[in-house]
């Protein structure tokens, strides 16, 4: 009996120098969790190395006439003003361009996640108009919403894409701050109290977008090389696209017209 137990604990011994000898085996060591390049940062731009893409917006044809808003339903915001407000749907600038286009990269980015920026954009009632007119802002980007005026406003998107919000706002009351999930170009912003009030705002995946300022100039910094359709938005007179490819560190100018 005894030289049998012997032998059996001799055999334990060598099955475990065979077989479980190893201080730790591969399945039981510790994962390595993957780096943030590996699960995909997300990117941001580089200024320094990125293509710079720059233009105008033309117009062409008989300039409209700026329309006055009748704030007559509304003495509170009628004592803002001094002369009648005109509405910003249409504004040719003197050298023959035209103001708040909206111009983004509508394809040819790599496919990435780009990183929101941490400032918010600001959407402001002032003088009961809002203000600015059209802006651009990235997918989960604050929006901030503030109230300047002496009297109540209701801001209302109506979205197609993200989902629809409706809230009231009182006189210098506290700023609203919202945030767009998907991209979504354009989404129109009224007011339920005034309803002359519209604004824009171009929701886009990635950080690429301008709006044409006072001249009729856009600018688009930090883009990586390659071949992109770029899209001009107008609120009365629709779309336009137009190719355009940028090296490492060049600059390109692309113009859009628009014909009234």
């Amino acid at each position: 009996m005894r030289k049998f137990l012997i032998g059996c604990g001799l055999a334990s011994a060598l099955f475990w120098c065979a077989c479980g000898g190893k201080e730790q085996s591969e399945s039981a060591k510790p994962k390595e969790e993957p780096s943030s390049s590996a699960a995909g940062a997300p990117a941001t731009i580089d200024l320094e190395n990125g293509a710079t893409v720059t233009g105008k917006v033309a117009f062409t044809g008989q300039k409209p006439t700026m329309r006055s808003i009748d704030m007559s339903a509304n003495p509170a915001c009628m004592r803002m003003h001094s002369t009648a407000q005109k509405s910003e749907e249409v504004i040719v600038n003197d050298n023959g361009t035209l103001r708040n286009v909206f111009v983004w990269v509508k394809s040819g980015l790599p496919d990435k996640q780009w990183a929101p920026p941490t400032g918010a954009v600001e959407l402001d009632q002032k003088g009961c108009v809002y203000t600015p007119h059209v802006l651009g802002v990235m997918t989960g980007q604050t929006l901030e919403i503030k109230n300047t005026d002496p009297t109540n406003h209701n801001v209302h998107p109506l979205p197609r894409i993200n989902q629809e919000w409706n809230q009231s706002q009182p006189p210098k009351g506290e700023a609203l701050s919202k945030t767009f999930p998907r991209e979504e170009i354009m989404i129109p912003v009224k007011c339920n109290v005034h309803p002359w009030m519209r604004s824009y705002i171009g929701v886009v995946s990635h950080p690429f977008f301008a709006v044409t300022a006072d001249d009729g100039t856009f600018t688009i910094k930090g883009l990586p090389p390659g071949t992109y359709t770029l899209e001009a938005w107008h609120e009365k007179f629709g779309t336009q696209d137009v190719q355009v490819t940028v090296a490492p560190k060049e600059s390109k100018t692309t113009d859009f017209t628009f014909k009234g």
